[in-house]
């Protein structure tokens, strides 16, 4: 196999993610560090579009979107699992929620102004200003909770995970699995990003201990490498035939009357909207897979999970 590149910045909630679950893993990955905000000629060289943060490189394989990317991890390492078998339709589902409303409400949290002056604090006036914007941007229709509303949401949130960290050292059990980390980066940036906005988890000490715990895993070991480097390695590479490669499902499903071989685009439902376009090769049960040609980085195939992602044939020129 192939080196796992993962390409992140820091700051990153969904990237803290990844990073923790690879410690759990004891999987060693090369680390690539991206910018925050577009531009990311590098990265999209590699996606064709997808500009979200992380994303997951192997050779000529990028998979985007840590849902997948979680998928991927499992199959490279399937021990220990992050889908315990009697819990892995309850912790796929909390997942999903902690993923999206949990982690809207701690980041409209966490980025209300005082948080926001907290991280920018360092910062030119305009690196904030260019966040925002990015952000902004990035956000298309999509409904973003006002400070007061994402406070009460996310005061809810932790009471109910509370309630599970009450009873075990984990969420489910005695033993990690994918509910945690997708809970846990939201609550990560308020510990680690924002401490001035922390006092909210003082009612629900559990949540803390329970966060000790995770942070107690670590990130696992990292070589560094410069994302030329990457883009030279999946220019050198062969992207693994669809059904070969690290998915381990490949039967066809056709749910929108797209034939394999069809030029389409796949867009994210809601945060960051710019589409990837190139050959439909794979669209099974939980994937979607492209093939496309960039000027550096070769034919590189590039994969999405079937949830929260819309595919559309490409329109003509």
């Amino acid at each position: 196999m192939n080196d796992l590149i993962l390409h992140h910045y820091p700051s990153s909630p969904f990237s803290e993610k990844v990073r923790v679950i690879l410690g759990y893993k004891k999987l060693p990955r090369k680390s690539v560090h991206i910018p925050p905000i577009m531009p990311k000629p590098d990265m999209v060289a590699l996606t064709g579009g997808y500009r979200r943060t992380p994303i997951l490189q192997v050779g000529a394989d990028i998979y985007c979107d840590t849902a997948l990317i979680c998928d991927v991890l499992e199959h490279v390492r399937p021990e220990p699992t992050l889908y315990p078998p009697h819990l892995k339709g309850a912790c796929r589902i909390f997942a999903q929620w902690a993923d999206s409303t949990l982690f809207w409400a701690a980041m409209g949290y966490n980025l209300q102004p005082k948080g926001a002056a907290h991280v920018f604090a360092k910062a030119p006036p305009e690196a904030a200003k260019a966040f925002s914007d990015d952000r902004r941007a990035m956000s298309g229709n999509l409904v973003r909770l006002r400070p007061g509303d994402a406070t009460s949401a996310y005061r809810s949130y932790l009471r109910r995970i509370a309630n599970m960290a009450d009873e075990h050292d984990f969420l489910f059990g005695m033993e990690p699995c994918v509910a945690d980390f997708a809970a846990y980066h939201g609550i990560w940036y308020t510990r680690a990003q924002v401490p001035v906005l922390a006092d909210i988890l003082n009612a629900t000490p559990s949540i803390a201990e329970w966060a000790d715990r995770v942070a107690a895993i670590g990130h696992g070991p990292a070589t560094k490498l410069s994302s030329a480097d990457a883009i030279a390695l999946a220019a050198a590479a062969e992207p693994q035939a669809p059904g070969a490669n690290l998915l381990i499902d490949s039967a066809f499903r056709d749910d929108h009357g797209i034939p394999l071989g069809s030029p389409v685009t796949i867009t994210p439902e809601t945060f960051g909207s710019e589409p990837t376009e190139g050959e439909l090769i794979a669209a099974t049960r939980t994937h979607y897979s492209l093939r496309r040609t960039d000027p550096r980085a070769g034919v590189v195939h590039v994969h999405f999970p079937r949830t929260g992602y819309v595919l559309r044939a490409a329109q003509p020129a």
